[in-house]
């Protein structure tokens, strides 16, 4: 009886995983992506992708909506930390406008993070000396 119960919870999870999947890739047909479905199919089929299941893609909207919020978010941080060092002078002046102004510097050192992490996590250790020196 151990025997039978030790097989069936296996399956369970992996029906529950199976019943979740479906239910999410269920999700995506109503989903109206940010990212529209024409310019990913664009970028797909440049790369050499053709698949006519609209869930996929969609699904690979959704991963590069998050990618871009992910870097705009970084670099957010970046531009709110350079513009939080500068010269005290300069920044009674900058006070009156409060407008946050990004630049490629900020963007480019969100990248660089954000590959060294991606990186990172696929090798699963550290990274070699001469990756941190990237440039964009």
């Amino acid at each position: 009886m151990n025997g039978q119960i030790s097989q069936q919870q296996p399956n369970d999870g992996r029906h529950d995983d199976d019943a979740a999947l479906t239910d999410f890739l269920a999700s995506l047909m109503d989903y109206t992506a940010t990212i529209p479905d024409e310019l990913v199919e664009h970028y797909l089929a440049k790369s050499g992708f053709q698949c006519p299941d609209v869930r996929l893609t969609r699904l690979v909207a959704v991963a590069t909506q998050k990618f871009i919020t992910d870097v705009a978010t970084d670099a957010l941080q970046h531009c709110k930390a350079r513009q939080s060092s500068i010269v005290k002078d300069k920044r009674d002046k900058q006070q009156k406008d409060k407008r946050l102004i990004l630049t490629m510097d900020d963007l480019s050192k969100a990248l660089r993070e954000i590959l060294l992490q991606k990186m990172s996590e696929q090798r699963g250790a550290s990274l070699d000396r001469h990756w941190i020196h990237l440039k964009f």
